[in-house]
């Protein structure tokens, strides 16, 4: 099949979970061989390729503005596909792109869109931007041909709110290789030395709130926070002002600087409260990690009984509770480690994750553009 790839920044993944998603999901469909094409934004993807992985990455103009870059790039890159490229499928991703979905229908495209977690909900958005985000997640089984949910916690609101039955497919991971201490050792960090949070640093994601726990734990352990996020800089200087010389701030680090970061942690947390499935609780679990998750509840669907959990309504106090009793006990760690890495394997894995995309994609494809059914 021909099968265009759209809404994401694009490859190298070099951003969020999403763009490790169609990175992930792309190069396999492409050594099935299929012809995959991702599109890609300029300003956020590091090198210009022709071909990636097997991909061809096709690089079309955008607004870089916090509310407009997103939609706008589909948009364009919506009429490129539809009257250049004339794939067989269109596969989406980002609730907020459903009209694209719909225009992509409308011209003659069947789309497949994944809604992720409900991003309305995001502290980041004003209250134009979350009206909009309500309105095309309520609409987008309508909007696309068929829709993905990557949490069971989310298919259930669509089907009990919204009245529409969704496809699940859970998210990959993929943290195996071979660490060279290099980078522990560039960062002056020891394995097993150090705390790990990784993630977009704006408040929702509660990077603040992991901070503010550990400055008051009694440890010798470090605190690593990985990640940045564009259009928050009042957020981070306040996360860069503490005062607790243990605290450690990396910026963005993928690849193999991530990775051994990943499987050489004491504990991995993630006090996320907001959306579906976060692909960094799965790739934290893969890289055998003992990952404490805020109670939100589509991380307890993805960790269920291989990790560990506090309650986000205490706060920093509960979190500093689980830490403190976590780093006291190695054994519940190490047990938790060993869980963790079975159940990433045993429940996610990108190879049959590819594999229920390209059944989707090509049952789509043979129905053609015409709406979901409800």
């Amino acid at each position: 099949m021909k099968i265009a790839m759209i809404g994401t920044r694009g490859v190298p993944a070099s951003y969020s979970g999403f763009e490790t998603a169609v990175e992930n999901l792309g190069s396999r469909l492409a050594a099935q061989g299929h012809q995959v094409t991702v599109y890609c934004r300029p300003h956020m993807v590091e090198g210009h390729y022709r071909v990636y992985k097997g991909m061809r990455l096709v690089y079309l103009p955008t607004l870089p503005n916090k509310y407009l870059d997103t939609l706008v790039h589909t948009f364009i890159c919506t009429l490129h596909m539809a009257l250049v490229l004339r794939p067989q499928v269109a596969l989406y991703f980002i609730a907020g792109n459903s009209p694209c979905a719909l225009l992509s229908r409308l011209l003659g495209i069947p789309s497949v869109l994944n809604v992720d977690g409900l991003d309305s909900e995001r502290a980041k958005w004003n209250r134009w931007a979350r009206l909009y985000l309500r309105w095309a997640e309520r609409n987008a089984p309508r909007f696309a041909s068929e829709t993905i949910t990557d949490s069971r916690v989310v298919q259930r609101i669509y089907r009990e709110e919204h009245g529409h039955e969704t496809h699940f497919i859970p998210y990959g991971s993929n943290l195996d290789g071979q660490d060279t201490g290099q980078f522990l050792h560039d960062l002056g960090l020891q394995p097993r030395g150090y705390i790990l949070f990784v993630g977009r640093l704006v408040p929702e994601n509660n990077a603040h709130v992991l901070v503010e726990a550990f400055e008051g734990l009694d440890t010798q352990h470090k605190l690593v926070i990985v990640g940045d996020a564009p259009y928050a800089g009042e957020y981070q200087a306040r996360l860069r002002a503490t005062a607790d010389p243990r605290v450690l701030f990396t910026g963005y680090l993928f690849n193999d600087g991530y990775r051994e970061l990943a499987r050489n942690a004491a504990l991995f947390v993630v006090p996320t409260e907001v959306g579906g499935t976060h692909p960094v609780i799965i790739e934290a679990m893969a890289a055998g990690n003992c990952v404490v998750v805020n109670d939100h509840e589509p991380n307890l669907e993805v960790v269920a009984d291989a990790g560990v959990s506090y309650k986000g309504s205490e706060g920093a106090a509960g979190l500093r509770r689980v830490l403190q009793e976590l780093l006291a006990d190695p054994e519940r760690v190490q047990r938790c480690r060993e869980a963790a890495a079975e159940r990433a394997r045993s429940t996610y894995s990108w190879d049959t994750v590819a594999v229920q995309y390209e059944a989707l994609a090509r049952q789509t494809a043979r129905a053609g553009a015409a709406p979901a059914s409800s």
